[in-house]
């Protein structure tokens, strides 16, 4: 397929499976040196993520990531990992979306493990206790490892776009991306740092007002803030879809955080008619939506890198002639190459989600990601590329959209 280089991410119970570095499994290290040192033998760049949510359960029955403790935890994972594989590993992601992994996993929507159902409070701890943990094992790859490996580092951060169902409703939808996107985003590329201010100081409001004696959202304090701000090399952003945001009607419940709605703030979020939708409900397609949020990226924290780290598209299986997939990468990817060529955005990689069809949170293996199909009734697992994976190989191998009418079939 031509890739110039494959993301995965390293399991922390795979390689420390009592969660700690006084045991680290042979087997483990054997897993990551076998896949990384036949990526490179082919000419392919590996892309590693060191915490992709499968935290290991001892540590999850210690508090997991609302226990501040996790921070250094964290650190002397990523220790272990850059020591072992940093000398073939160039370009590292902490941290993989904490929107998700906190907001829906301390929330009444309970989509993730480990489930606990404290969107006052626990959602915070964990994002809070996120950005620490990563701007500590980014200050330690700088002291410890940069000068050896040269490598790079960011965190992935899950950023939909939101616009105002109508033009009334933009400085809501301008609030919804401040607290999705913003508030685990400015902490690290503003030049302030901390929480976005407009999020803090209306957080603070409301935990006032709700009884509480300091805010719901742990404050930074000034030496946590210099020690976040700036531990980034590249933005890695993660964007597949959009939403149009309005303020509850009297009597509406807020749910489904953070695809139908933000409790927090009293917002409905939701599609619009005209937007296709995916196998995976939450999936409506609006490709302008991620040139949208480049802009706002650039608009907030300045001129910085920008590495799109997932992009893509959820299908039901047997397919392999995925046209609405092939539409899906081609439609985003024009909108990414009109970022950088009239918006100036200085975007500098893309990944599409995924290579092969693979298990989601959400669905199990009922959404099919991949470009390649799997047949998982095989023992084999056999792949088989899908119309969108030849698709997507031609625009590498002629690092262009204009690839021959036989790609230009219309939804």
């Amino acid at each position: 397929m031509s890739l110039d280089f494959y993301r995965f991410s390293i399991s922390w119970s795979r390689l420390l499976p009592n969660g700690f570095p006084n045991h680290v499994s042979e087997d483990g290290k054997r897993y990551y040196n076998k896949l990384i040192d036949g990526l490179l033998a082919k000419g392919i760049e590996p892309v590693v993520t060191i915490y992709h949510w499968d935290l290991p359960q001892r540590l999850q029955d210690l508090g997991g990531w609302t226990n501040s403790l996790i921070t250094d935890w964290f650190v002397d994972y990523a220790d272990v990992v850059f020591a072992l594989f940093g000398d073939r590993v160039k370009t590292w992601i902490t941290i993989n979306e904490p929107l998700i992994f906190c907001d829906a996993s301390y929330s009444k929507s309970l989509l993730m493990a480990p489930g606990v159902n404290d969107s006052e409070v626990g959602m915070y701890l964990c994002g809070k206790n996120v950005l620490l943990a990563h701007a500590k094992a980014y200050r330690l790859y700088q002291k410890k490892y940069k000068a050896r490996f040269h490598g790079l580092l960011s965190f992935a951060n899950q950023a939909s776009w939101f616009e105002g169902l109508t033009a009334a409703d933009e400085e809501l939808a301008e609030l919804a991306n401040q607290y999705t996107v913003g508030r685990h985003s400015h902490p690290v590329y503003s030049k302030e740092g901390g929480w976005p201010p407009v999020i803090e100081k209306l957080i603070s409001e409301k935990s006032a007002k709700e009884g509480f004696f300091q805010s719901r959202l742990p404050p930074f304090t000034n030496e946590e803030k210099e020690l976040v701000r700036g531990t980034f090399d590249f933005y890695a952003l993660n964007h597949y879809t959009s939403r149009t945001v309005r303020m509850k009607r009297p009597g509406e419940l807020v749910a489904g955080f953070p695809m139908r709605g933000v409790p927090e703030l009293d917002l409905i979020l939701e599609g619009r008619p005209e937007w296709p939708v995916a196998t995976s409900e939450w999936l409506f397609v609006y490709p302008q939506g991620l040139r949208q949020i480049l802009r706002w990226i650039k608009k907030h924290y300045g001129d910085i890198p920008i590495f799109i780290t997932e992009n893509g598209y959820s299908s039901v299986g047997g397919n392999l002639e995925d046209q609405d997939r092939l539409q899906y990468y081609k439609g985003y990817l024009e909108q990414v190459l009109l970022a950088m060529k009239e918006d100036g955005v200085n975007v500098i990689g893309y990944t599409a989600w995924s290579l092969i069809d693979n298990f989601e949170w959400m669905d199990g293996y009922r959404s099919k990601f991949g470009l390649c199909e799997v047949d998982f009734s095989d023992p084999l697992r056999t792949r088989t590329l899908r119309r969108s994976a030849h698709f997507y190989a031609e625009v590498i191998r002629r690092r262009s959209l204009d690839i021959g009418p036989e790609y230009n079939d219309e939804l």
